[in-house]
């Protein structure tokens, strides 16, 4: 076990994986507390959140499983009392929440266009809503994740989700500004290509050689000759969770093996 979150509590949202494999949120989750963190894994999916936590535990962490969605303002604050009431304390945020929904300006509806702002910007507004105020004594990091679709133009019609990745930039940055002098930090990591169970789901109905081939192409398409892992997403969020990077808040920390140059 590592002591770079020694005695710290970090929230992780979206800390279970879909499917088989590892995931960006149960990654981190893992990783935080392999620092020596007290995890609370957030997750829509409670059976998904209990395999982080059986994960966690296995190896010797502190770690409790919540079931919300975290579109809704009461099942956040009931994460946050929670969480005050089983360890004390917020230390860290890791809002690694976000869903896509096919569509473009045009095409996209409606309800699609709030369910996918409610997921990936508001649920971020009320996590810090109800967090903040447990955090302003000592001080803390907030992470957030966006992806480079929020700064490039992308082929990939997800006209909703990559608004709502460009506002969360910004909210990180209003964040960050407002809460310096309290010594929260707030960062945004930006992913590229990922190969996570999240993406695979994409090509479920496909023929396993189909769905490889699919795999090669993403990985041919960055510039390192892979898609980045869970892990990579991991690291960089324990990097920005860390008292490493005190001089650090409203940063974009793109993680992409060089996609977007």
């Amino acid at each position: 076990m590592g002591t770079r979150l020694k005695d710290k509590v970090a929230i992780v949202t979206g800390a279970g994986t879909s499917g088989e494999g590892m995931g960006n949120g149960k990654a981190a989750a893992m990783l935080f507390a392999r620092e020596g963190a007290s995890i609370v894994a957030v997750d829509l999916n409670l059976d998904a959140a209990q395999q982080t936590v059986h994960a966690i535990e296995a190896e010797g962490g502190r770690v409790i499983a919540i079931a919300a969605d975290v579109s809704r303002s009461e099942d956040v604050r009931a994460i946050v009392d929670q969480t005050v009431t089983r360890f004390g304390r917020i230390d860290v945020i890791h809002n690694n929440v976000g869903i896509e929904i096919a569509g473009d300006p045009v095409s996209t509806t409606e309800e699609d266009w709030d369910r996918v702002h409610a997921v990936n910007l508001k649920s971020v507004f009320m996590m810090c809503k109800y967090a903040i105020p447990h955090m302003e004594a000592r001080g803390g990091a907030i992470i957030n994740v966006s992806s480079v679709a929020s700064i490039r133009w992308s082929p990939v019609p997800y006209f909703s989700y990559h608004t709502s990745k460009a506002a969360l930039n910004h909210m990180t940055r209003v964040i960050a500004r407002q809460y310096a002098a309290k010594k929260i930090r707030c960062n945004v990591i930006l992913l590229g290509m990922m190969d996570t169970p999240h993406i695979r789901t994409y090509y479920r109905d496909l023929p396993s050689d189909e769905v490889a081939k699919i795999m090669r192409q993403r990985d041919a398409h960055c510039p390192m000759g892979r898609q980045g892992t869970a892990w990579d997403a991991a690291h960089a969020a324990l990097f920005l969770a860390s008292d490493e990077v005190q001089y650090i808040t409203g940063a974009e920390v793109v993680v992409d093996g060089g996609l977007t140059l």
